[in-house]
């Protein structure tokens, strides 16, 4: 009896180690952007406000999240006609849905690429989105860059008479650049 219950408190000792990831606050100084194309010109644009959860270890993936959501009536790209198109009826529509959310999934490795997989909702419709993770430990916090690419028109935006992809492009690039503080 005295052998077991030493193991059992090393045991129990060690469950919060290898249950979760660390917890992260994003930090001033993270960005959160997208890139896409009207009519064949590149022009990249960035989300003023949004927050995210970011629970993080490439050791443990398995235990590992994000969930950001995202303001997009904050949407700017540093033109006035596509700011003031983006958060209306015909692309974000952010009167009747205000915020995007993603929630990862899982996570996996692919070659030596980490991929995030998840859920995204924008326009109330949900699909699945992947995303590559670029994770760098620095002191007590970290950085974490995000890539993927979102199909717009599966979410409906730029649909109707914008759905011409010869006119907007039909991939948005997503990037995020996050520094990260320990909790």
């Amino acid at each position: 009896m005295n052998i077991r219950i030493p193991s059992l408190v090393l045991l129990a000792l060690a469950m919060p180690c290898i249950a979760s990831a660390a917890d992260y606050s994003v930090q001033s100084g993270s960005t959160l952007g997208f890139t896409s194309s009207f009519q064949g010109s590149s022009f990249d644009g960035h989300f003023n406000k949004w927050n995210a959860t970011v629970s993080y270890d490439p050791a443990k993936l398995a235990t590992s999240k994000f969930d950001v959501t995202v303001d997009l009536a904050s949407a700017k790209t540093g033109d006035n006609d596509r700011d003031s198109a983006l958060p209306g009826p015909d692309f974000f529509n952010a009167a009747k849905y205000p915020q995007a959310h993603f929630v990862t999934t899982a996570f996996h490795q692919q070659g030596s690429q980490v991929v995030a997989d998840g859920m995204l909702t924008l326009r109330g419709v949900t699909k699945p989105v992947s995303l590559n993770v670029v994770f760098k430990p620095q002191g007590g916090g970290a950085t974490l860059d995000v890539t993927g690419t979102v199909k717009r028109l599966d979410f409906g935006v730029g649909g109707g008479q914008y759905a011409d992809t010869s006119v907007i492009g039909p991939d948005v690039k997503v990037t995020a650049h996050l520094v990260l503080g320990a909790k």
